[in-house]
């Protein structure tokens, strides 16, 4: 007993450690200055080196336990993954850090509502009702008001659509990698990174780095090795010793972090109607985060490099499982 206990400690430790970085990217990401699409070149290149020595250290490359199947849906969740992260960090710009993480946390919900349109899974009138709790509360976030879509800002306006657009990707991302199996999280995160590598080399612009200092590279680098690295390292510890509710509950420290990070940083506050709508979504989102699974159909982790998915590490060989993530994000 007081060793599980000791484990949980550490597994709530390593968890809230991996959120607190990720409240941190969008700081990151803007202090870089560089534009979206080099970011994610530069996080993905810096992360594959990062959890490529991770994997290779421990000896996972053998007996990956990759099919041709798996590793297709893995390739197109690292897609999804990829084109999710160049659509949140866009939305910082046009936003704030503070709105777009809020609205990128609505991810357990398209999730869901994803997974009854394509893949016919359970879909309550209750978890119904809670989406639409969460969607009022997206509204009040965003701030944006009727009139707004006629004559309000078309920059703030597209960057809330950009960090919706966000969290539709990773919806479907953590719905292809649910079908992966007996694969470890850490090779699936390794090669949605990858697969970026080759997707946007062609776009990034590389000669915009040649003039950059020592501090932008800094920034870069960072989000790479603790933003990616890290990050999922600890998430997936983490994953092996904590039960679901805990998971849901922790994964709010990712924008409570981003809020701060973006006031303290950037002076960026969330007006009081703003503000209104945070618990809604937070609410809503444990509920669905933690219903009751079908009887035939328990619930499990998933893992993508996006947000905080969960696994089944309680058995270091078992397969990646369906699951939430995380917002965790990014």
């Amino acid at each position: 007993m007081t060793n599980a206990r000791t484990n949980e400690g550490k597994g709530i430790a390593q968890l809230t450690a991996a959120m607190v970085l990720s409240g941190t990217i969008g700081v990151f990401v803007v202090e870089s200055g560089a534009s979206s699409l080099n970011v994610v070149f530069f996080r993905v290149l810096f992360g594959a080196l990062a959890l490529g020595a991770y994997v290779a250290a421990r000896g996972w490359f053998r007996g990956h336990g990759f099919t041709r199947r798996s590793l297709a849906l893995t390739v197109l969740a690292g897609l999804f993954i990829v084109g999710n992260w160049i659509l949140l960090f866009e939305s910082y710009g046009n936003t704030s850090i503070s709105v777009a993480s809020v609205v990128y946390h609505m991810q357990p919900f398209f999730v869901v509502v994803f997974g009854a349109l394509l893949f016919r899974e359970r879909l309550t009138a209750a978890t119904l009702g809670w989406v639409g709790l969460a969607f009022v509360g997206l509204v009040l976030v965003s701030g944006v008001r009727p009139e707004d879509l006629v004559s309000g800002d078309g920059d703030y306006l597209l960057g809330i659509g950009q960090a919706l657009g966000a969290a539709v990707l990773y919806g479907l991302a953590t719905l292809v990698v649910k079908r992966v199996r007996g694969v470890r999280p850490h090779l699936i995160a390794l090669v949605q990174v990858v697969v970026g590598i080759p997707l946007l080399l062609p776009f990034a612009d590389l000669g915009a780095m040649s003039g950059a200092g020592a501090g932008a590279w800094g920034w870069l680098v960072g989000l790479g090795v603790f933003h990616t690295g890290v990050m999922y390292v600890l998430m997936y510890a983490a994953y092996a010793e904590l039960p679901t509710a805990k998971i849901a509950v922790l994964a709010f420290v990712y924008p409570a972090v981003a809020m701060l990070a973006d006031w303290a940083v950037y002076g960026h506050l969330m007006g009081w109607v703003q503000a209104l709508g945070l618990p809604l979504i937070v609410w809503a989102s444990l509920k669905v985060t933690l219903r009751k699974p079908a009887a035939a159909k328990p619930a499990a982790p998933a893992a993508v490099a996006g947000s905080a998915p969960r696994t089944d590490a309680r058995r270091e060989s078992a397969a990646s499982r369906p699951a939430t993530p995380v917002a965790s994000g990014e």
